[in-house]
């Protein structure tokens, strides 16, 4: 076996009923839930601008080499229907990942979306194709095509862990990973936090809003509250 070149065909999938469910609920209330730690760096952010599409599939993994696609074309031809298909780059920004090539494909094969861990290029063409995609940025610099690299093995994108088969859970504010493993308990979780949030939410609007717990919080923290002016003192 060759570690850093090589492809597994197969990955352990998520319940696809758990993994509809995450559908319904913003990316920020599963984070919530989760510790506030499972969320991709805020570079990597949606490259269709003006849409409040939820991205939601399992992770179909790619190390790629800095700059280097081959590993990604190989990644597309394994994808199915809904994958969304997650790419680290080491935290390289000189070279544009894909292009609208590589995303007209994968519109065309059904794919969920793509997240890179990287710039890409002929952003105006991907915009116009409607392939959820979420990048650090634009660069008309193209990639090569040399390898090495890996397909469905433990990544790290934007900072966090992603498995194969993790559910893939991204809107405007950005990207969340969900381990397969623990998304049933995550979801029950989160469907719960996100009535306690819409709650808050009519309370803020509604000016009813308790904010006795900052200064509750503050005195906790032991913050001095001074009754003056700052030039008094």
């Amino acid at each position: 076996m060759s570690v850093g070149f090589r492809v597994f065909t197969k990955r352990k999938m998520p319940d696809k009923e758990v993994m509809e469910g995450f559908r319904s609920l913003p990316a920020a209330n599963v984070a919530d839930v989760m510790g506030r730690s499972c969320a991709m760096s805020s570079e990597i952010h949606t490259m269709l601008p003006h849409t409040d599409a939820i991205l939601v599939g399992p992770a179909l993994t790619v190390r790629a080499r800095p700059g280097d696609n081959l590993m990604i074309h190989k990644a597309l031809n394994l994808a199915e229907e809904g994958d969304v298909i997650v790419i680290s780059n080491e935290g390289d920004r000189s070279q544009s990942l894909l292009g609208a090539i590589i995303v007209a494909y994968a519109r065309s094969k059904k794919i969920g979306g793509i997240i890179a861990d990287g710039p890409i290029r002929d952003v105006d063409e991907i915009a116009s194709l409607g392939v959820p995609v979420y990048a650090t940025g634009s660069t008309p610099g193209g990639p090569y095509k040399e390898g090495p690299g890996e397909v469905n093995t433990p990544i790290s994108c934007g900072g966090v862990s992603v498995n194969p088969g993790d559910i893939i859970l991204a809107d405007s504010d950005g990207v969340i990973v969900i381990p397969r493993k623990d998304a049933a308990a995550v979801l029950n979780e989160a469907q719960e936090f996100a009535k306690t949030d819409a709650a808050k939410m009519q309370a803020a609007l509604e000016g009813r809003a308790k904010r006795g717990w900052v200064d509750e919080k503050l005195a906790e923290k032991k913050c001095e509250i001074i009754d003056g002016c700052y030039e008094d003192l």
